[in-house]
C-alpha cells in the first residue's frame, strides 16, 4: 500500500485492519484517498439488524489519532443512537476519544451498539421514544427497515 503523505500509524492499521479484520466488519481505504474508508457491518445476531449488511463510511481527520474518527451510516438503520443522516452517537467518537483507541475498536464499537440500542442517551429523539414507549414494536420496526434497507 503506497503511504506516501500517511503517517506510520494509519498505515499500520490499516493494513492490519485488511490482514485480520474483526468478525463481522470489513473496512477498506479508498484508493483515491487513503484517510477514507468503505466500512461494511454485519448486523449482530439476536439483534433487529441480524442479518442486515450495513453499509458505513470512516474518515480518519488530519489530526488522527489525536482527534476521532469521523463515521457515519450509509444505508438507513431505525436505531435510536443513529439519525436520519447516518450520524452515531457513540461516547468513543465524542468526548471519550483516546488516542489509545484504533479504526479497529471504534468498528467494534459500533457493531456493539447495534446489539444494545441506548434510548437514554439518544440522537433520534423520535425513534428513542418508540422504543422507550414500545420496545417490542421498535424491534419489529428495525427488523423491518433491515429487512428493506440493508439486505443485499
Amino acid at each position: 500500500m503506497a503511504g506516501g503523505q500517511l503517517p506510520r500509524r494509519i498505515i499500520k492499521e490499516t493494513s492490519r485492519l485488511m490482514s485480520e479484520p474483526a468478525p463481522g466488519i470489513s473496512a477498506h481505504p479508498s484508493e483515491d484517498n487513503l484517510r477514507y474508508f468503505n466500512v461494511m457491518i454485519l448486523g449482530p445476531q439476536q439483534s433487529p439488524y441480524e442479518g442486515g449488511i450495513f453499509k458505513l463510511e470512516l474518515f480518519l481527520p488530519e489530526d488522527y489519532p489525536m482527534a476521532a474518527p469521523k463515521v457515519r451510516f450509509l444505508t438507513k438503520i431505525y436505531h435510536p443512537n443513529i439519525d436520519k443522516l447516518g450520524r452515531i452517537c457513540l461516547d468513543i467518537l465524542k468526548d471519550k476519544w483516546s488516542p489509545a483507541l484504533q479504526i479497529r475498536t471504534v468498528l467494534i464499537s459500533i457493531q456493539a451498539l447495534l446489539s444494545a440500542p441506548n434510548p437514554d442517551d439518544p440522537l433520534a429523539e423520535n425513534v428513542a421514544r418508540h422504543w422507550k414507549d414500545n420496545e417490542a414494536e421498535a424491534v419489529a420496526t428495525a427488523k423491518e427497515w433491515t429487512r428493506m434497507y440493508a439486505s443485499q
